[in-house]
């Protein structure tokens, strides 16, 4: 999650001219959709190139023991936590490039098991742009109202804090507990709400609270919170279409 709020400053893009307003919106979305590009290539590339086998393989070999999702979910805490503080300090240098070019490298490796599911398992192959669609739907719906009401949802932040922890606990409940937790449709549709959630306040925070030189931090901070709508709304078809394996 973004707190680029606390770092409001006379400096923000709310308080700033014009053109300047304009250009950092326009270069932050840029960034956005260039980081969405790399993501669909090099998920493309890895499903292209890489036999289904050698990937099975791989993926059985790495989640092997239940302990692996929550090995994963510490990893991807620790890389998204590490990679938006590159963002947020370097402005618009190389250092928050990094950042950003470290965190989409990361979601594509996050998101190998749950498309190999869904390309090699599920029988419809309209799953992955129906998702795709949905995302982008529900995300330009979000975004239009952040910037039509021009609402400032910093107020959003306890709520995103309190969900967070809430499906973080659920997780290692259901690793540690499988037989009492099962992780089903109900949690995929709590992840769309946070994700839903989590675009509202970060597009607030593109208007209201980032400086103008932080359009590489904030496209990294809209990124994570798309990529996340994009995994929950695919596991919701998936669950949807019957089962996620013959």
């Amino acid at each position: 999650m973004s707190y680029a709020y606390e770092m409001d400053q006379p400096y923000s893009a709310a308080r700033a001219q014009e053109s300047e307003r304009a250009t950092f919106i326009r270069r932050t979305y840029l960034h956005l959709a260039g980081a969405i590009l790399a993501f669909v290539a090099l998920e493309f590339a890895i499903f292209t190139f890489v036999p289904q086998q050698q990937l099975e393989n791989t993926l059985r070999s790495i989640f092997s023991s239940p302990m692996s999702a929550l090995v994963l979910m510490v990893v991807w805490i620790g890389v998204s936590m590490f990679a938006e503080k590159l963002a947020l300090q370097g402005g618009s240098s190389q250092v928050a490039y990094a950042g950003l070019v470290l965190y989409t490298l990361f979601e594509v490796l996050f998101f190998v098991p749950i498309l190999h599911i869904a390309v090699y398992y599920v029988k419809d192959p309209t799953i992955l742009p129906t998702a795709g669609i949905l995302t982008l739907s529900l995300f330009g719906g979000l975004t239009l109202a952040a910037f039509t009401t021009r609402k400032d949802f910093s107020f959003l932040r306890p709520v995103l804090c309190c969900g967070f922890f809430l499906m973080l606990g659920l997780v290692v409940a259901a690793v540690l507990f499988p037989a009492s937790i099962q992780l089903g449709l109900w949690f995929a549709f709590l992840g769309v709400g946070l994700a839903c959630v989590a675009i509202l306040y970060k597009t607030s925070n593109v208007i209201h609270h980032y400086r103008t030189d932080q359009y590489v931090a904030a496209s990294l901070a809209l990124f994570a919170s798309v990529a996340t709508l994009f995994y929950y709304i695919l596991w919701i078809l998936m669950q949807l279409s019957g089962g996620s394996r013959d």
